[in-house]
């Protein structure tokens, strides 16, 4: 049973995620809240395995109850809802710690397989469009320096980051691969390396720069500036 805490400001989108939610043999509703710092005493608490988490909220909004949850070192999940408009939102929960996001018009068999996929440890959005995303909402973060090029138009060099100055060279090649949205059979195939061993080489990656998941590693490939919008 994957248990699940609903966090939104509107009753009457809690009651219809509730209801979803209810209608299935492995999914149960352990509470609601209706704002970031109830969430965050939630989670607390209860311990759910996954948090849909609304972003705009009044007081603590999502992405800071996200950053708090991750930072709780509980082996709870969030999972963001949010709309397409809200781009740097979206992106800004992915770097809180967030294991993925889905449009809250999304159908429901999307929201039901995007909550069961975050609860096994998996990402909920596919690689490929992760990277179109990200494409996007990057571009809408301020003063970044994976958003801005210097005078003569060319982009700035990367800042170092330590959560890639342990990887070897395999790792690090591999890594910007999965910024860009690569599968492991696109990985395996490339490299001309069993999947069995990508998959190792993605567990070590993720470990050496503290990524929950396949979407956090893609914000460490960015942030790292090993991949870059439209590379």
């Amino acid at each position: 049973m994957t248990t699940v805490l609903i966090v939104d400001d509107h009753a009457l989108q809690r009651f219809g995620f509730r209801m979803l939610l209810e209608s299935q043999d492995d999914l149960a509703v352990v509470g609601e809240a209706g704002n970031g710092a109830e969430a965050v005493r939630l989670t607390a608490e209860l311990h759910p395995d996954v948090v849909l988490m609304d972003i705009r909220m009044p007081g603590l909004d999502g992405i800071e109850a996200t950053r708090r949850i991750v930072a709780a070192g509980d082996r709870t999940r969030v999972l963001i809802l949010t709309t397409f408009d809200l781009d740097e939102y979206a992106y800004a929960g992915l770097r809180a710690g967030a294991s993925g996001f889905l449009i809250k018009d999304a159908e429901p068999e999307d929201l039901l397989s995007g909550i069961r996929a975050v609860a096994s440890g998996d990402a909920v959005v596919a690689p490929s469009l992760t990277r179109r995303l990200l494409d996007a909402y990057v571009q809408h973060l301020p003063a970044s320096p994976i958003c801005q090029g210097t005078p003569d138009g060319e982009p700035p060099a990367p800042e170092p980051d330590p959560r890639v100055t342990t990887l070897t060279d395999r790792e690090r090649e591999i890594l910007t691969v999965i910024g860009r949205g690569w599968t492991n059979a696109e990985i395996s195939a490339h490299f001309h390396l069993a999947e069995s061993t990508v998959k190792t080489h993605v567990g070590r990656i993720l470990a050496k720069t503290g990524s929950r998941d396949r979407i956090q590693a893609v914000i460490v490939a960015y942030d790292a500036g090993l991949v870059r919008p439209r590379e």
